[in-house]
């Protein structure tokens, strides 16, 4: 059975997106994947889009979502770093990785985010899948 997880960030533009981009390609089998924010935004960052798009991942049609139109209950509840508190949203198990928000700064910014995050969704994949979580 396939976990539920949900990114989770302000605005659900950037960092949250791109986690969901990354599980969905890399832990299907394992993971269902949501993400949502907390704020609305009118689209997820151009940028976000672009650096996703040069590893493959396809993100073009992905828009920001609220906690709201999520399950109310998920597996793992994952956080991006956002400095703010998170509404409770039930769940198993919880962690916030920290991140940096790239939005506003250059490309390459957005590159390392992308980067860090593909190797915490794969640290995650590996732990669901060792049922550590």
């Amino acid at each position: 059975m396939r976990k539920k997880v949900a990114f989770v960030c302000v605005h659900n533009s950037c960092r949250s997106q791109m986690a969901e981009g990354w599980a969905k390609k890399l832990g299907s089998d394992v993971l269902e994947v949501y993400s949502a924010g907390t704020e609305e935004y009118p689209e997820v960052k151009p940028n976000a889009v672009k650096v996703m798009e040069e590893v493959g991942v396809d993100m073009s049609e992905h828009k920001p979502k609220l906690l709201t139109e999520i399950p109310e209950e998920v597996d793992i509840l994952i956080t991006m770093g956002c400095n703010v508190v998170c509404p409770y949203w039930p769940n198993q198990h919880q962690e916030d990785w920290g991140l940096d928000d790239p939005s506003g700064g250059p490309l390459d910014d957005f590159r390392t985010t992308r980067d860090i995050i593909k190797e915490k969704v794969e640290d995650l994949i590996e732990r669901v899948k060792k049922s550590t979580l």
